[in-house]
């Protein structure tokens, strides 16, 4: 099983970004969290590194249904959405698969939620082709 899906979107860095998030919104995710990897890695060890961030994003009303039917779910919570420099104007972003994540806890009301979940996310990968 994939743990992640992709695609890959031509435009400016910061542009992209933006537009992750509006798609994010549209089905019902918020950015909670950004991570600059790129200038993370730099601060602490010195190392210069491609255009990379993290996205913690949240869908609270799915958040809240697997936090009911499980506690600690939230170790795996936010989903994270990458932003990677992949060439020239050139960016991939990959989303994490809830399933995938979800095949470490054994509770079966999560399988459901993870999909729903799944489907919301490959929706904002696949509109931004």
């Amino acid at each position: 099983m994939n743990y992640s899906y992709s695609t890959k979107v031509k435009g400016d860095f910061e542009e992209v970004i933006a537009k992750v998030t509006e798609e994010l919104k549209a089905e019902g995710f918020g950015v909670l969290t950004q991570i600059d990897v790129t200038k993370t890695l730099k601060e602490k060890i010195d190392v210069d590194f491609k255009k990379y961030r993290i996205l913690g994003a949240c869908n609270p009303h799915f958040a809240h249904k697997a936090l009911s039917h499980e506690e600690k779910i939230g170790v795996m919570l936010p989903c994270n959405v990458i932003v990677v420099e992949a060439g020239d104007d050139l960016y991939e972003v990959s989303a994490v698969s809830p399933m995938a994540s979800m095949q470490a806890v054994e509770n079966e009301n999560l399988g459901a939620i993870a999909t729903e979940v799944e489907d919301k996310l490959k929706n904002v990968i696949n509109r931004l082709n």
